[in-house]
């Protein structure tokens, strides 16, 4: 096994040779490779939604797709205003400019809703009339109060288009489901009655509403509510687009601004600690690289950054910088000595070439436990945050010997250079000493953190709750708060009854037991979640029949007879109205019955999805029924999420503990060496539970990160005190010499790496701000770990053979 090593550092000092003669031609071969490679950059997207973190042919994402295909986008942006007075002229000529305005500017638009054209059903002797609300416009008090009086009356407008004490009112905007995106033929343009929900043709890829175009949508809401807005009128956006938009700009801006500053304050550490500009450019280079091609990587196979996948550029900072950074602080201490960058860079990659290598594999491999996860991201973040590490290492191996050749380095600085390694080495002096002299107590004292960290985890809470991440002080975070106080919610859940049958709705006892169901679930509450309005086919059927019956309010009833409910279905369909659209498929064979709910944590909603199941497996045996919806994907993704993470991270430590056995070539020293991996983590998980850390997705992200970083320190010490042991045989003396030569790059790339990421803590977003946190303060316990129970736990299990 050692001969095995030998040859491979042997092979490495080989291969740094032969680029470094043949500097010029690596590099234009290298920027031949990475220009096409990067030509793809600009064709990346990012997507947003709730539906992009279940795969393509996920169960619940092909239902929610048959669904939208049937009955269109269920998720609707609200705009609440709170006038002085809801029924006043004033007002409802405001209103109504609002509503024109929207209407005559919203892009994708397919549906809106307001009281100015609400469905207003009624019975005029033998006829059906279905009108706006206000399709006559009042002129008299006694006409306005007549209005007023059959908006407050009707049970559909309620919590919906006003609320329950008449003080707010809305406007629901509902957009295409399908994108327009390559539908429209430059004849056409102009015509906007062929915009909505058109469709593929025949074998063509169907495409849903964008992310782009969502917030397309979102931003022309925006512009156009804020001329209205006053201190008189207060006016709320609200509904998943608007938050989905808001809660990406809000991401961007934070993880765009604070990468930047993470990447200022990594370059100024680095420039402190190697005195050279060199130590900085280099490191970054290879970083940059890294990671846009990775992000290029992600544009060629057409997928795009979602919300977990934006801790890549992180994770490249910390492997790209960990990687680079190891093999320049052995390539400054040896040039120190030889002044000779030709010999010092071809020892330097033989050195730690190899442990760079397996520290890359081993935490590409890890990450490869991902790619079969549930959640869509996760999995592509273990696909392509795997070969962002790869890519890491083949540029830090490929591109660091040629462009330090052509780089003139000053003997100068590398004196300046001595005297920061005086101090350092001054500072690791001590940590070998204290970590060799009292390995039983390190030790007992880790043990005794391991047990209080361990306690911590069972006070671990569960959430993914994506408006909480947004600050206390966000506008859309208050709306969609004071919306679901006021309007009893501001998302749907949908539950689709399939007869599988023609005219099966035509069934008076189903659409009772249907009608039953809703006033059932309106009576679910726990804890945040409840169930704040229920409507479906029969809310419409009630309508009419109360109608046809005078307009009797006693006669707001579903009939008892299939004929007569046929034909009041018929007739609703000969007033003109396609209101009916919106409950059932044309062959009246499907139904949907819609739940009004808040925006509140996803861990809420299984249980009450539970409860909703038990409940229709036991009065809908004879009925096909599926509940979806975007809260129904919200608890998919969120229990989706954990079950993937923690399979993920059990298949991820199987690996690292195997390629720490192979590395280190003993089978009890590579299962020790995972101690010091995991006390970190261990540390972590202990600090979310003790400081009532939500578990959400970006927390569960941390520990990808933390196992990369506690890895690589771990891999980085044991080659080394392994090969300096089998010199000496004393194994405190191998320590010592560990912790003089990769030691130093430990403790440079942990402190730089640390401040980067404690950059995050000033962001404005609560998951980012929790991320840099406990990123950082896992790299701090991750190097720890590595310069006290590594060297304590190597000290007790290896002789001293001196």
């Amino acid at each position: 096994m050692n001969n095995i090593r030998n040859r491979i550092e042997l092979q490495f000092a080989a291969f740094a040779r032969t680029i470094y003669r043949h500097r010029l031609k690596t590099i234009l071969l290298m920027m031949i490779a990475i220009g096409a490679l990067l030509s793809r950059l600009p064709t990346i997207v990012i997507d947003t939604s709730t539906e992009s973190f279940l795969h393509e042919q996920d169960p619940a994402l092909l239902t929610y797709n048959d669904f939208r295909d049937q009955f269109g986008r269920d998720e609707v942006v609200i705009v609440a205003l709170k006038p002085k007075q809801v029924f006043d002229v004033n007002f409802l000529k405001t209103l109504a400019g609002l509503h024109a305005e929207l209407e005559e500017n919203i892009p994708y638009l397919d549906d809106i809703t307001s009281l100015i054209n609400a469905r207003n059903t009624r019975g005029e002797g033998d006829l059906l009339i279905v009108e706006d609300l206000l399709e006559n416009w009042p002129e008299t008090d006694d006409q306005l109060q007549a209005i007023k009086q059959r908006a407050l009356s009707n049970p559909m407008y309620e919590n919906m288009l006003i609320s329950e004490d008449g003080a707010f009112t809305t406007i629901i905007i509902r957009t295409q489901s399908h994108s327009s995106m390559g539908q429209k033929n430059d004849i056409m343009e102009g015509f906007d009655d062929f915009d909505a929900d058109i469709q593929a043709p025949a074998g063509a890829e169907k495409r849903y509403l964008t992310d782009e175009e969502n917030t397309e949508v979102v931003q022309t809401v925006e512009k156009i509510i804020e001329k209205y807005r006053s201190d008189d009128l207060p006016i709320y956006l609200a509904g998943s687009p608007a938050v989905v938009h808001f809660l990406k700009e809000a991401m961007m801006s934070d993880m765009s601004k604070f990468m930047l500053l993470a990447i200022l304050t990594v370059s100024l550490l680095l420039y402190i600690m190697f005195r050279r500009i060199t130590g900085v450019v280099l490191p970054m280079l290879i970083v940059i690289l890294s990671l846009l091609s990775t992000i290029s990587l992600m544009a060629i196979f057409g997928v795009p950054i979602k919300i977990p996948t934006e801790i890549l550029p992180s994770f490249i900072l910390a492997v790209g910088v960990g990687s680079s950074v190891h093999i320049l602080a052995i390539f400054f201490h040896r040039l120190r000595k030889t002044k000779n960058k030709e010999e010092s860079i071809i020892f330097s990659i033989g050195h730690s070439g190899l442990a760079v290598m397996m520290t890359n594999l081993t935490t590409a491999a890890g990450l490869m436990s991902f790619a079969n996860a549930s959640v869509a991201p996760v999995a592509e973040l273990g696909i392509f945050a795997s070969a962002g590490v790869v890519l890491a290492f083949i540029y830090t191996i490929v591109l660091l010997p040629p462009l330090i050749a052509i780089i003139p380095l000053s003997n100068k600085k590398t004196e300046i250079l001595r005297k920061n390694n005086r101090v350092m080495d001054n500072v690791l002096e001590k940590i070998g000493l204290f970590s060799t002299t009292h390995p039983k107590k390190i030790l007992f004292v880790s043990f005794c953190i391991v047990a209080i960290a361990f306690a911590g985890i069972f006070s671990i809470r569960f959430s993914h709750y994506p408006l909480k991440w947004l600050p206390e002080t966000s506008d859309i975070r208050a709306a969609t708060e004071k919306i679901d106080k006021e309007l009893n919610g501001s998302l749907s859940m949908e539950i689709l009854f399939k007869t599988n049958r023609e005219n099966g709705l035509y069934e008076p006892e189903l659409l009772n037991r249907i009608e039953t169901a809703g006033n059932e679930f309106v009576k679910i509450s726990n804890q945040e979640f409840f169930i704040g309005k229920a409507w479906s086919v029969t809310t419409l059927l009630k309508e009419i029949n109360q109608a046809l019956n005078e307009n009797d309010p006693a006669a707001y009833t579903i009939p008892q007879n299939k004929p007569l409910i046929a034909q009041e279905f018929l007739l609703f369909e000969n007033s003109g109205s396609d209101d009916l659209e919106d409950f059932v498929d044309s062959q009246f064979s499907m139904a949907r019955l819609t739940l009004k709910v808040p925006f509140v944590d996803g861990i809420l909603f299984d249980p009450v999805e539970e409860e909703i199941t038990a409940y229709l497996d036991k009065n809908f045996a004879d009925v096909d029924f599926q509940i979806t919806g975007l809260v129904a994907l919200l608890a998919k993704t969120f229990n989706n999420t954990i079950t993937s993470m923690a399979q993920s991270y059990l298949i991820a430590l199987g690996v690292i503990t195997l390629m720490m056995i192979l590395l280190i070539g003993r089978i009890r020293i590579g299962l020790l060496s995972m101690i010091p991996n995991l006390v970190p983590i261990i540390i972590m998980l202990g600090v979310i539970g003790w400081f009532g850390f939500p578990m959400d997705l970006f927390t569960m992200m941390v520990a990808s990160i933390a196992i990369g970083l506690a890895v690589d320190d771990t891999i980085h010490f044991m080659h080394n005190f392994r090969r300096y042991y089998e010199q000496s045989g004393d194994p405190k003396k191998a320590v010592f010499d560990t912790l003089h030569s990769t030691g130093r790059a430990m403790l440079v790339t942990t402190v730089v790496l640390s401040v980067g990421f404690f950059i995050y803590m000033f962001a404005s977003m609560q998951n980012i701000i929790r991320f840099g946190f406990l990123t950082g303060f896992t790299i701090l316990m991750a190097l720890a770990s590595d310069y006290f129970i590594a060297p304590a736990l190597m000290v007790l299990v290896n002789k001293n053979r001196a």
